[in-house]
């Protein structure tokens, strides 16, 4: 990877490699989200996916997600600006916003667990989607994104 490429490139210039390597881990991509279907309201969830380990905030087959999960969200540099729902602290979305990353990030850091000890990700409140049945989702709502 280039030397701190997050500063000197555009998120399009990056390869797939630097791409993936922007991801700070939080987990929150892989939180379950409600869509209401008349209001457009995206309701987000403290239930992670099945594949999900929420100690570590990785998923746990990444390279066959989509196969396990089919619904699994794929960040592009092309469906960026779709997922309205990723939190302020996301790195993609810092950088696509013209903001640095956070102190806590990895690639900032150097340390891939200084973002779980600062409560960064989903580590301290996420439970599996394999412990909640779905007629108690609605419970385990712990935002709504208005339709914009």
């Amino acid at each position: 990877m280039r030397e701190r490429f997050w500063e000197r490139h555009t998120l399009d210039e990056l390869d797939d490699e630097e791409w993936e390597a922007l991801c700070d881990g939080c987990g929150f991509c892989c939180l379950l989200k409600l869509e209401d279907d008349e209001s457009g309201d995206i309701a987000t969830l403290n239930v992670a996916c099945q594949l999900l380990d929420t100690d570590t905030c990785r998923c746990s087959d990444y390279d066959n997600r989509f196969q396990h999960v089919p619904g699994c969200t794929k960040l592009t540099r092309d469906n960026l600006s779709a997922f309205r729902w990723l939190p302020a602290s996301c790195a993609y979305r810092r950088l696509a916003e013209g903001r640095k990353l956070a102190a806590w990030h990895p690639l900032i850091a150097g340390d891939a667990t200084r973002m779980h000890r600062k409560q960064k990700s989903v580590r301290h409140f996420a439970v599996s989607e394999r412990d909640v049945s779905d007629d108690d989702l609605e419970d385990h709502i712990i935002d709504i994104i208005p339709c914009q």
